[in-house]
């Protein structure tokens, strides 16, 4: 593609990067076929290519306008161009550079403004999530069923694995997935201690900072990684710790990338390297370690949907490391069509663009139900709370459905 960036942005900290990015785009359109919002919208303009040419155009100096801004409102960044694309373009960074520089330009109205600080203060943040996740449990019966879909019941608290391995890693909090399904990092903990790893709660991290970073607030998403950077440190340096456990796909993909957002920080671009290098998912975590030892002759006949979050198999690349540990465990999975298309939950975008959100959602419980499923597990705090709500079969974390399984043989054979 023959780029022109004005003076301006050609001499800006990310121009030659916009620029390397789009110069590898070769105008093929293989993206069309495998992006949602195409595929619902039909406009070329709602399509990675089509943005791509909204961006360039910008960068070349046209004129922006809130039209520019809502076509890549619509895009999700669910990367399932970036799995496609046979030229490697790098969409994610440049739909981030994008949106910067038309927000920058357009701005927003008073409306999207206050909705968007109110994500930005509210779901980040467990002293204001927390309480309203209570008030929200205690109204349940009252309140209509749109707006407690995606609520959990109350949990009650287990007990954390207490032996000490010599293997140490850190297990990701996160922001709203303690409270509203505490018992995956619990089950990834109970899974781990039995193949020798003890796994870390670090008092002090938070969110991952995907949530501020996809809202455009770079200041936010920045203070959020080098908080947990902060705190991580020591853990890392002084008591061994080798990894970095995350449960949710989407922060996962975030945290990997800690090295790129900080480069340029000469006070934590080192560490964020480290950081990234030290990130895994649970799947690549479980991949690693002897779980043949875990898994029993008698095993399971379930019939099992997984549900791919893009951020594990598009943004992680990470497509079939779970699909395998299930069929190793004898899970019956069922086919799920169009399984590279993303559910619509997409971190916020289910509250910023409800009618896209909910279509995709509709297409998606429809695509994984098709195969008559008993359960249907996923990788994704997310998406497992988006999907939940609509969905006729049980929906929860692989690892919460593998460790409940281990917890079944225990009981059969101590009875």
């Amino acid at each position: 593609m023959y780029v022109n960036l004005t003076p301006e942005f050609k001499q800006s900290e990310f121009g030659e990067e916009a620029e390397k990015i789009l110069r590898t785009c070769v105008h093929c359109g293989f993206c069309l076929a495998t992006c949602p919002t195409y595929q619902l919208l039909g406009n070329e303009l709602d399509s990675p290519r089509g943005r791509i040419y909204l961006i360039k155009n910008v960068l070349e100096g046209e004129p922006v306008t809130d039209n520019t801004q809502l076509h890549l409102d619509r895009c999700l960044t669910c990367r399932a161009c970036e799995t496609t694309c046979p030229s490697g373009v790098q969409y994610g960074k440049l739909v981030d550079i994008g949106r910067k520089v038309v927000e920058q330009s357009v701005g927003r109205s008073r409306g999207q403004k206050f909705k968007r600080e109110l994500l930005k203060k509210v779901l980040p943040n467990p002293k204001l999530f927390n309480p309203l996740v209570d008030i929200g449990q205690a109204l349940k019966p009252l309140l209509p069923k749109s707006m407690t879909q995606a609520l959990p019941d109350k949990q009650v608290p287990h007990l954390w694995p207490s032996q000490v391995h010599s293997r140490k890693m850190i297990v990701f909090e996160g922001c709203v997935q303690p409270k509203l399904t505490p018992e995956t990092n619990l089950a990834a903990a109970k899974v781990l201690d039995r193949l020798g790893v003890s796994v870390l709660r670090v008092a002090g991290s938070g969110c991952c900072g995907a949530l501020t970073h996809h809202l455009n607030d770079e200041d936010a998403a920045l203070s959020a990684m080098k908080r947990n950077i902060d705190v991580w440190w020591p853990h890392i340096e002084k008591n061994g710790v080798e990894a970095i456990i995350i449960t949710a796909s989407g922060c996962g993909t975030e945290i990997k990338q800690y090295g790129y957002y900080l480069q340029h920080d000469p006070d934590y671009s080192d560490r964020a390297q480290q950081i990234s290098h030290l990130a895994k998912d649970i799947s690549e975590i479980m991949s690693e370690l002897p779980v043949d030892q875990l898994i029993s002759h008698q095993k399971t006949d379930e019939r099992v949907a997984f549900h791919a979050p893009c951020s594990l198999q598009h943004g992680q690349k990470l497509k079939g490391f779970v699909e395998k540990l299930l069929q190793q465990w004898g899970a019956q999975l069922t086919a799920v069509p169009d399984a590279h298309l993303c559910c619509g939950s997409a971190g916020t975008y289910s509250i910023l663009q409800p009618e896209i959100s909910k279509q995709l959602q509709a297409n998606k419980i429809k695509a994984l139900e098709s195969g008559r499923p008993d359960i249907i597990l996923t990788a994704n705090i997310g998406c497992q709370t988006h999907l939940k709500g609509v969905s006729s079969v049980p929906i929860v974390h692989w690892i919460e459905w593998l460790a409940s399984k281990l917890e079944l043989e225990d009981n059969e054979s101590h009875a």
